[in-house]
């Protein structure tokens, strides 16, 4: 991870507490009130400053400490120092961020789900030609700037950033770290080499993730199948192939090892990779117990690498929709969670069903879904229960029904439960509030075709594979269908990259799946 600690400056009118902390975990002394010496000066709501504070702020761009206002309005001597013409604020809508000319690595790694922010923003136009127009957005067919960067006068704009919306999202977070980044002139890393451990069904995954991912290569796979290196090599033809995990270790043409061997060789393979001087990505569940995962964090740690688990399931359509809804107060105050996965089928005959392997079906489907729970509910946790049964699949080890309930400090609480003898299904999620309530129900989706002599076949998939159906219910009784946007691409790879490339901070920690 790059180590670069910047001394950030910040003059807020607004209320920017999440932006501030990403900002922090990103390795910024953030100090909130205007230093002249710090490396840069960060202004959120320009609009708002006074004479005294706007005179400051030339004066310090003026010396060479940049300055990066954000938000839709701002003084004429700002805008002239800036070297935009300003013009009408449109109203808030969805604005489409795009790559400027000059956007350099602002624009790396920002998929498509990340350039939309919905927020007001002005037609400003580009004055002066030794502006640099970082971002963009079109309006009637022309371009206007909404990121620049005027390194003559060391002053930089983003001019969005009106809404508590804005504010609290990851994207803008992002945006302004990168911009950030660029005014001072620091670039990211080199491309980090990927070895991948183990080449299962996950392989496939991981690799084509990586190969769409800026700043991550693909060097190598390990892996006893020779077949299963053949199929990285299907996405990175130079792949160095190894059979043995401590050549994998040994090769000096990787930066980082992906664990994907089964859940209980999970922490002896992190630590060795720490040990060999490697960052990790390890697959869920982290590990086995609690005295593993501490082992690990603290062997991270203490080397200066980076530790991450993969919980892809972070960014599941469905979840985020929940979230988005819960977070926006449309339940009021949630106090009650409920999450299910399973039906009535036998066990999977693979290691998923040996406890002693996968640790049982809490720790196999249970890290996405109490993953889920934590992301979603603050509070501290108080206490923990489960109980399981074993009932009828008698030939594999792993417990037939099992159910955690979780009791956070607030009194809130939260229950997971997966089952192999759910003939009748409980909702995905059953999500209740002070001012309403959240229903995810499954859905059952199949394609249907027809045989060379004519029969109707259907091919039916887990219910699993698809986005629950989301209904929000009010407390007047209303229902209202929830939108369920596609999911993003990539997102734990783009963030891994950032995190390796430029100290960004992730939002799966190992701390988080500990």
């Amino acid at each position: 991870m790059i180590a670069t600690t910047l001394r950030l400056s910040v003059v807020s009118s607004v209320p920017a507490e999440a932006l501030l902390a990403y900002l922090a975990a990103a390795g910024c002394e953030v100090t909130d009130t205007f230093d002249a010496a710090a490396d840069a000066v960060l202004v959120v709501g320009a609009e708002a400053l006074s004479d005294q504070s706007e005179d400051a702020l030339l004066a310090a761009a003026a010396a060479g400490t940049p300055v990066l206002l954000v938000g839709p309005r701002m003084s004429t001597a700002l805008t002239d120092a800036a070297g935009l013409l300003p013009g009408r604020v449109l109203p808030v809508h969805v604005v489409r961020v795009r790559p400027g000319r000059e956007a350099g690595q602002v624009a790396d790694r920002l998929g498509a789900d990340e350039l939309l922010l919905t927020d007001c923003w002005p037609l400003q136009d580009k004055v002066a030609d030794d502006v640099q127009e970082v971002l963009t957005a079109n309006v009637a067919f022309t371009n206007h700037p909404v990121a620049t960067w005027r390194p003559s006068t060391s002053v930089a704009t983003l001019t969005i950033g009106s809404t508590p919306a804005t504010y609290a999202d990851p994207a803008f977070h992002r945006l302004v770290h990168r911009l950030l980044r660029h005014v001072l002139g620091l670039r990211d890393a080199a491309p980090v080499r990927v070895g991948m451990l183990g080449y299962g069904a996950i392989g496939h995954e991981h690799a084509l993730a990586i190969g769409a991912t800026q700043g991550l290569v693909l060097a190598a796979v390990c892996d006893p199948n020779a077949e299963r290196i053949e199929a990285a090599r299907a996405y990175a033809p130079d792949v160095r192939g190894f059979a043995d995990g401590d050549d994998l270790l040994a090769f000096d043409g990787i930066d980082l090892v992906i664990v994907s061997t089964p859940p209980d060789t999970h922490a002896d393979w992190v630590l060795r990779s720490l040990q060999a001087g490697k960052h990790v990505v390890v697959e869920k569940p982290f590990c086995l117990t609690v005295a593993e995962a501490d082992r690990q964090i603290a062997a991270a740690r203490d080397a200066g690498l980076t530790l991450a688990v993969y919980q892809n399931r972070r960014w599941d359509a469905d979840y985020l929709a929940v979230k988005r809804a819960v977070r926006s107060g449309a339940l009021g105050e949630v106090f009650h969670l409920e999450t299910f996965v399973g039906g009535f089928d036998h066990p999977c005959n693979f290691w998923h069903s040996d406890e002693a392997v996968s640790g049982g079906a809490i720790y196999d489907w249970g890290s996405h879904y109490l993953d889920w729970v934590l992301d979603l509910l603050d509070q501290e946790v108080e206490w923990v229960s489960a109980t399981a049964h074993k009932r009828v699949w008698h030939d594999v080890t792993n417990a037939d029904h099992t159910r955690v309930l979780v009791h956070f400090t607030d009194g809130v609480e939260a229950e997971f439960t997966h089952s192999d003898l759910a003939a009748a299904r409980k909702p995905k999620f059953y999500v209740l509030g002070t001012e309403g309530g959240l229903i995810g129900a499954w859905r059952q989706e199949s394609i249907v075709s027809r045989s060379p002599i004519g029969l109707v076949l259907e091919d039916r998939f887990a219910v699993s594979d698809a986005p629950a159906e989301l209904t929000l219910h009010a407390a007047d009784g209303s229902e209202t269908r929830l939108a369920v946007p596609p999911p993003p691409a990539q997102p734990f790879h783009r963030e891994l990259a950032d995190a390796l490339l430029s100290g960004a901070p992730m939002s799966v920690t190992p701390q988080g799946s500990r």
